[in-house]
């Protein structure tokens, strides 16, 4: 078997062309797997970035399978251990830790644009604090080149 893996996109082409010869679902510690095998190569279903996709319950992967047109497969559950599953997804748990830290500081970097909307001070307009910055600057070259002027 090679170490390739199909994708669901491919795998969905393969059934509707009618090139898929077998289907195969394989127990794993942490679930099910499925391997296809098309003409010569055999290869497993992967989920995102090329990994093997394993499904919890067997319920599952026979829903997904029928899903997409594949209706009779083969099951071996040798090395299937029910008592061995992995419940734990550390990777999904850091990325939904990320999800509640950013939608955190949606929420406050929110509430403080509210605030500074809400502020009931007087505000400047922008032209006028343009103006007072274009007069000051103006001041402030005249003041440099008076003080260059002395010291030649």
């Amino acid at each position: 078997m090679t170490s390739e893996t199909i994708d669901h996109g491919t795998l969905a082409k393969l059934v509707e062309a009618g090139t898929l010869r077998a289907a195969r679902v394989v127990g794993h510690d942490g679930g099910w797997g499925v391997i296809v095998k098309d003409r010569k190569t055999e290869r497993p279903l992967a989920a995102q970035r090329g990994q093997v996709r394993l499904f919890r319950k067997l319920e599952t992967v026979v829903a997904y399978l029928k899903s997409i047109g594949i209706g009779r497969f083969d099951v071996d559950a040798m090395n299937y251990d029910p008592a061995r599953t992995d419940r734990t997804r550390p990777d999904r748990a850091e990325a939904l830790k990320q999800t509640h830290e950013a939608a955190a500081y949606d929420k406050w970097f929110r509430e403080q644009v509210q605030s500074a909307l809400d502020d009931p001070r007087p505000s400047v307009r922008h032209d006028e604090v343009s103006a007072r910055w274009a007069k000051k600057r103006a001041q402030l070259v005249k003041k440099t080149k008076a003080g260059r002027g002395a010291k030649a």
